[in-house]
Formats: structure tokens, sequence, C-alpha cells
């Protein structure tokens, strides 16, 4: 049970690695996506391109914007953006909240104009500067506003804020316009002229413009202007301000200025707080407003799946179209759901949440920063106005989408009018890479359950088998450690049938090696039998011999001849020797016995300190088979070499004890006047020696077995009992113990003819 658990807890392990799958499939998923985004970045700059193409070198789209200022002035040159809806002229402002970031101060240090010495009481302030943004702050400078434009439609809408501690309307009676506070308008007509305009109510409510002369700094009325329309609002602090007028009545240069009046009594004009003079031509801010050829241009990429910009040089926004909720960039197909309910009722409540534990889905609404923007900035706007494309990755706000934009300038005449911004967000991207980690998800998680179940399944069936070949094993050996069976064989061919199939040949070789011991004592018994009983048969013929001659002394006749007697003591004596050499061959050949059992012993040790030289094969043998043909003259030897020289490393008086025991065994195994034949001959870099006899076959099963120590398959025949010698089984053991020190291999084999043995010996060649 502890191998069948260690197996399943190992293979249960090993499954673990099949996390290792959806790693690298969410790996590759992410650089998928990155490509994506890298072919959607570049698709983007592309379709920037295209737009700006349309845009290159046509001067009249930006005539009439400040695109041709080097310098942009703050406070002087006015943006007037987009308003989705008219203003309300109510003189509340609360319209105006939607563009508030634009909304500019002004106060002290924009003076225009001065109109009174404001310094009499303090002459070591000294004299004021009339150009704009030039004169010091003073104490009794009270008047402050703020201002802002907006376009909408034809028409340009103004408002101003103004803090005032003290208004003072212009008279209802009074034909002059500049006896309270007012307002000065000061614009470029499209014929390139100044047209100047003061708005000076008597009261709070409508207002409309006067027109004022064209020369001159004198403040003469001479039409109204009912184009220009709107509110004055009283307010706590000083008064609101909201206009109107077409855009047709300026080419572009455009001022304001609010003229203070404090004095009741004098009414007299003390200085003008504006965007410019306007009463110059000259010093008129420019206004910018986005284009309307340019958004009719731009019109039809409202459809295009992105959001398109085209800003001025200064980075102001020109025109834009497009939506940047809807630009996901890729427009991907809603899921299909499933035919199967049973399925798609399992994925939508357990898969896909478990999914999107770890994945993140594409924001339905986030957060957009450049809603309502009216200029833009960041580093790929820069590069393009720089005359370089380049492209921007951005998280919103809220960190729910990422928006990509790309940037590509527009020239005209080679200078770098604006450029073109086309941003989308990769919502679609993201949906895309979803839908393919959860399919991936899908196959990840099934082979994952089947490689684990499959895993289990194998790991106990491996358990199974193991522990069926460990019950066999036990089955076959009893209490006392006898082999009282057969291990069964396995057919498998894997290595568990391998094992089984050595347990198997192993417990065979253990019950051969048992049943030799256990025919051990019979078998010393049947070698000593023979020697023990020549030793005491000798033995006991003396002691008759002795008892015999003893009695013959005893009662030999006095008459006897003296000759008689010698002859009688010259018999016995004779007797005494032949039964003392029958007893000392005897104990010869017990003390044989002895030594073939230590013999293999005594080889193991010897061969550890034997000294390794080098040897011609050749002559060992020849030599040894010359001594063969006098040692057995009643059998016959036949040598054949293919060389004269088969060149070893190792020990010639081994390889000839090792040749001895061989020869041995084939004398043994033949009957006289046999032909043993010896080869040696070399091949494919190995020196072969050969030894071929007649008689009986090898049994099946037994090739590789007579080789082991202890096993003997010698019958107990006539001719081996002839040879007076021991036949314990170590004569093939100690010669392949000798092979074994030379490197080589000792095989036994049937002859093909069916009518002998072959010993071959297969030694590596020098």
């Amino acid at each position: 049970m502890r191998l069948r658990f260690s197996i399943r807890l190992q293979l249960l392990v090993l499954s673990l690695f099949f996390f290792a799958i959806p790693y690298l499939g969410y790996n590759y998923v992410w650089e998928l996506e990155q490509y994506l985004r890298t072919g959607q970045e570049q698709t983007m700059i592309g379709t920037a391109r295209a737009v700006a193409t349309a845009l290159h070198e046509r001067p009249a789209l930006f005539d009439s914007e400040s695109a041709y200022l080097k310098d942009v002035r703050p406070g002087t040159d006015l943006y007037a953006p987009p308003i989705p809806y008219p203003i309300q002229l109510d003189g509340e402002l609360n319209d105006w909240q939607q563009i508030d970031d634009l909304l500019t101060h002004y106060g002290a240090s924009e003076i225009v104009e001065r109109f009174t010495n404001l310094h009499t009481n303090d002459e070591n302030k000294g004299a004021a500067s009339e150009n704009r943004g030039t004169a010091s702050v003073d104490k009794a400078i009270s008047l402050s506003f703020e201002h802002m434009v907006g376009r909408y439609d034809q028409f340009l809408y103004a408002m101003f804020n103004v803090t005032d501690d003290a208004l003072l309307w212009r008279q209802a009676n009074s034909l002059s316009v500049e006896r309270g506070d007012h307002l000065l308008i000061g614009m470029q007509t499209p014929a390139g002229n100044l047209a100047r305009y003061v708005v000076a109510p008597y009261e709070s409510g409508w207002v409309n413009a006067f027109k004022l002369a064209e020369s001159g700094s004198a403040y003469r009325a001479v039409e109204n202007a009912l184009s220009i329309q709107g509110r004055w609002q009283e307010t706590a602090t000083g008064y609101n301000i909201e206009l109107r007028f077409p855009l047709s009545m300026t080419s572009g240069a455009l001022a304001f200025a609010i003229v203070d009046v404090d004095d009741p009594v004098t009414r007299q004009k003390r200085y003008a707080i504006g965007t410019a003079n306007t009463n110059n031509i000259d010093e008129l801010g420019t206004v910018v407003t986005p284009s309307p050829e340019i958004e009719r241009i731009l019109a039809g990429l409202k459809y295009a799946d992105s959001r398109v910009w085209v800003i001025d040089n200064h980075k102001r926004v020109l025109a834009r179209a497009g939506d940047i909720q809807t630009a996901s960039g890729l427009n991907t197909a809603k899921r299909e759901a499933s035919e199967n309910p049973v399925w798609q009722w399992v994925e939508t409540h357990w898969l896909l949440p478990l999914y999107y534990h770890i994945l993140t889905k594409p924001p339905a609404d986030f957060v957009d920063e450049l809603e309502d923007a009216y200029a833009l900035a960041g580093r790929d706007i820069g590069l393009a106005l720089n005359g370089q494309p380049d492209s921007l990755w951005r998280l919103t706000p809220d960190n729910k989408a990422v928006v990509v934009s790309a940037a590509y300038p527009i020239f005209i005449e080679g200078a770098v009018m604006g450029a073109v911004v086309v941003e989308q967000t990769t919502n679609g991207i993201r949906t895309l890479r979803n839908r393919a980690l959860e399919q991936l998800f899908h196959v990840i998680l099934a082979v994952m359950l089947l490689g684990t179940l499959g895993l289990l399944l194998f790991a106990s069936r491996i358990s199974n088998r193991i522990r069926r070949l460990r019950d066999n094993t036990e089955a076959i050996i009893d209490a006392n450690g006898k082999i009282v069976g057969k291990l069964p064989v396995a057919k498998e061919g894997d290595e568990i049938g391998d094992l089984s199939r050595a347990f198997s040949d192993v417990l065979t070789r253990l019950q051969q090696y048992n049943s030799y011991l256990e025919n051990m004592a019979s078998r010393l018994s049947h070698e000593l039998r023979t020697p023990i009983a020549v030793v005491k048969s000798s033995l006991d013929a003396l002691s008759q011999v002795s008892a015999q001659d003893s009695t013959q002394a005893k009662t030999q006749q006095p008459n006897t001849s003296q000759e008689d007697q010698a002859n009688a003591v010259v018999q016995s004596s004779t007797q005494q020797d032949v039964f003392v050499q029958r007893a000392q061959s005897g104990i010869s050949r017990l003390s044989s016995i002895l030594n073939a059992m230590s013999e293999a012993t005594r080889l193991e040790q010897a061969i550890a300190q034997e000294d390794v030289t080098t040897f011609n094969l050749i002559d060992v043998i020849k030599g040894c088979v010359g001594g063969y043909q006098h040692a057995y003259t009643d059998r016959q030897f036949a040598l054949s070499c293919a060389s004269d020289a088969a060149v070893l490393e190792g020990a010639p008086d081994l390889i000839a004890q090792m040749f001895d025991k061989i020869i041995s065994n084939a004398v043994d195994f033949s009957q006289p006047d046999d032909i043993i034949d010896v080869a040696v001959y070399t091949k494919d870099k190995r020196i072969i020696l050969t030894v071929n006899n007649p008689g009986p076959l090898l049994p099946e099963g037994m090739k590789k077995q007579l080789v082991q120590s202890m096993v003997s398959v010698r019958p107990d025949s006539e001719a081996a009992q002839s040879a007076g010698s021991p036949h314990l089984g170590l004569g093939l053991y100690i010669a392949d113990i000798i092979v074994a020190f030379h490197q080589g291999t000792l095989a036994l084999a049937n002859r093909d003819d069916k009518r002998g043995v072959i010993v071959s010996v297969n030694f590596p060649k020098i």
C-alpha cells in the first residue's frame, strides 16, 4: 500500500505541472494582445496620416485662425470653443459652467488704457505706464472681471463676471455713452477695418451696442448695433454681462475692455481693463473658433470607430468628430449562446465568474477627461507639432480604460500648422483577448481534468500490477523461505513486465540454487561415498590381514619351515601395501573434492592480485592443445587459427586455466575417439575462441545458467564416475570469472546439427 500510495502521490505531483499549460497559454495570449495593440497603434497612425493628407496645403482652413501666430498671448488671444447648446442671455452665467475651465481673470495688471492720473495723492509712486501689463497695482483700482468666449452655430458668445465697488449707470436722458461704466468692443471687419462698439446701459436688463465713429478716440455713437445683443445684470459684487453677435462681423481679430467710472459728480473715466486696446487694430487679439470647414471634412469620420481631433500649432482644438466611448478599436460580435443549456448554465454560473477573478472586463462606461476639452496636451502632440508622428498610451482617470492616441502633423508650405489626433480605446482588443482566454481556459480545464484523471487511473493500474507482483512473489515463498512455486511470467512489454520477468528469472535461479543446495548433501554423499568406502574397506581389509597374521603366528606349527614363514610375511606385507595404497587414493579424492569447493573463492582472490601483460592468445591455446593430446589420449583435438597472432591484455596463466575448464567439460560430455574442435579467429575487432564437441544437448532454459555458481546438469553416468574427479558445478563458473576479468563474454549453445555443444569466448582485440 505504501508503494501504491507513493506512485499515486508522485503522479499527482507530476499532474501539477499541468498548471504550466495555462501559464504558457496566458502569456501567449498576452503576447498576442501586445501584437494587436501594436497593430492598432500603426493603424491609428495611418488614419491620422490619411486625415492630415486631406488637410495638407490648404491654408484657407487656417486663415481665420491663430495658427499663423508665432506666439500666443494669454488673455489677449481668445479661444472660443464650441458650445453644445445656445447660451440663455439672462445674466446668470449658469450656462457657462460647461467650459469654465477656460475662464480667464483680468485685473490691475491688465489695464489697457488710462484716462485720469490715479497717483495725484502720492507723487513718489511714479507715473503709471499706459501699456497693458506694465501698470503697477494700485489700491484705488477696484475693478476686475472674469471672462470667456464660446461659439454656437454662427454666433460668438461672451461673458463677463465683473467685480466693481461702485457701479455707475449711464444717465437715461444723457446722449453721451461714456458717462458711466461701459464695455468697449473692438474688432477687425472682414474688409480689414477697425470697428468699435460700446455697451453702456442705464439699468439692468436687455442691452444692445452702439457703433462708434471710425476715426479718433472719441466716444461718438453713430448708430445702433442691434446685431450685438445681450444682458447686463447687476450683482452684489458688481455686475454680469452676457453678449452674442455673429461671427461674420469679424475676421478673427477681437478685443474687449471694461471702462470704470466711479465719480458720480465728474463722471470721468478712470481706466480700462480688458483683453487688448480696442482703439488700435494692431493690438487686437485673435479669436480662435473651431473651423466649420474642417468639421465638415471630419464629419464622415464619426462612423470610423475613432475620435478625431484637429488642433492648431498652439494645441487648441479646431474640430473634432466621433465619441471615445464607442471607439473600441475592434468590433467584436456578442458571445454566441451555447446550444446545450446545461453547458451554458455551467459556463455562465461557474466558469466565467471563476475566470474573471483573473480577467478584467472592458468597462461599459469610463471617465473621459477630454470630453469637453478645448486644448490638448501630450508627448505625442508635442512631437507631431515638431513634424514627427507619434503615439501615446494613457489610462483614463478612473483607471478603467486604456486609450491610445496617434498624432500626425499638418503641413502648409513646409511649416507645421497643426496636427491630427486620432484616439481609440483598447476595449475591443481586451474583449477579443478575454474571448480567447475563455476558450483557452475551457480547453486547459478539460485537459487538466482529463489528464489528472488519466494519471490517477494510470497510477492505479501501475500500483495494482506492482501489488499483484508482490503478492505473487510472496505466494511462492513459504514461511521457511523455501520457493514452492513459479512466478507467472508477465506478457506486457513495459518496464513492469520486464521487472516481473526479471523476478521470475531470479526466483527460478534461486529455486535451482536451492535445489542444488538441497541436493548438495546427496551429491557430496555420492561423491564422498566411494573414497570413504575405499578407505573403510582398505582399513577393514588391513585389519583382517593383521588379525590373520596374528592368528597364524599363534597357530603356526613348529615344524613350519623358515621359507614358508618368510613367504607368508611377504604375502601379508604385499596385501597391506595394497590396502594402504587404496586408502591413500580415497583420501586423495576426498582432498580433491574439498579443494574443488574452495577453488572459486581462491581464484577470485588471486585475480585481484594478478599482473596484467600483453600476450598472444594463439600461442597459449597451441601449448594447451599440445598438452591435452597427451593428457586425454582417448580424445582427438583439432585446432584451426585464422592468423598467427591474436594479442590480448591479461594473464596467460588464467587463460590457460579457463581453457582447461572448458576442455575438461568437453571431454566429460564426449565419448572416446570423439573429435573436439578448437578455433581461434577475429571478427569486428573481437577475438573469438570456440570449443566444439559432440555430446548431449543443453537443456532448454539452461544455456545462460550453466556459467553460474554451483549449477550443473551433469548426469551420473559411468563416464563421469570413471573420471574419478568431483563435479560440483564450478568449472564453467570459474571459466566465466576469468573471461569477465579479460573483458570478454562466455556463451554456450547447441550445435546447428543438434549433435553437440559449442562454447564461444569473445575477447576485445587490442
